[in-house]
């Protein structure tokens, strides 16, 4: 069996989708079967894949120069990645702080909170945040979008057997479903 490997990464969001993609239980073994090999995650604690991958899934928008630089990443060493969930299909709720000004931000959490009475401001080491928070296809191409808050397991199963088989996937109907 023609074994794809699979790696997942999770930027700007709540882990929901990762939620709803572990949700799929039992059909999980049956992507194994369908030859999937998850081999990168944040449950393997691989921020990007370190070898070239079959598809790569992008969780979350695009909100600091780490995020940015890993979906870039992806992008180079996945054949086909999909973004899934509304943070990386159209930014999501994250994108709530496109309304204010970076340096309005810094100044509340830094200068003004109750909470940060020592005015401490982050070290080198923390990402930076970008003046904007973006969809993953403002960084990258995206090949497939799986919309949803979160996207149903479904939703999921149904795009990622399609590929396994070799086969366009398709989302419409109960697919694109909400209750």
């Amino acid at each position: 069996m023609n074994r794809k490997r699979v790696a997942t990464i999770w930027c700007e969001g709540c882990s929901g989708c990762h939620m709803s993609f572990l949700d799929m239980d039992e059909r999980l073994v049956d992507l194994i079967k369908k030859g999937m090999e998850l081999s990168a995650s944040p449950l393997t604690d691989l921020k990007v894949p370190p070898f070239e991958t079959d598809i790569g899934i992008i969780e979350g928008s695009v909100a600091t120069d780490t995020q940015e630089e890993e979906v870039k990443i992806m992008r180079e060493r996945c054949k086909i990645i999909i973004a899934i969930g509304d943070c990386a299909v159209f930014g999501g709720i994250p994108t709530m702080r496109n309304k204010f000004k970076l340096q309005e931000l810094y100044n509340r959490v830094y200068n003004e909170a109750e909470t940060n009475q020592n005015k401490e401001i982050p070290n080198e080491e923390i990402s930076k945040l970008l003046e904007k928070v973006k969809p993953v296809n403002e960084v990258i191409d995206v090949d497939y979008y799986i919309p949803g808050c979160p996207p149903t397991p479904d939703a999921i199963y149904e795009v990622l057997s399609k590929l396994l088989e070799g086969k366009e996937p398709e989302l419409k109907g109960k697919l694109l479903s909400y209750e």
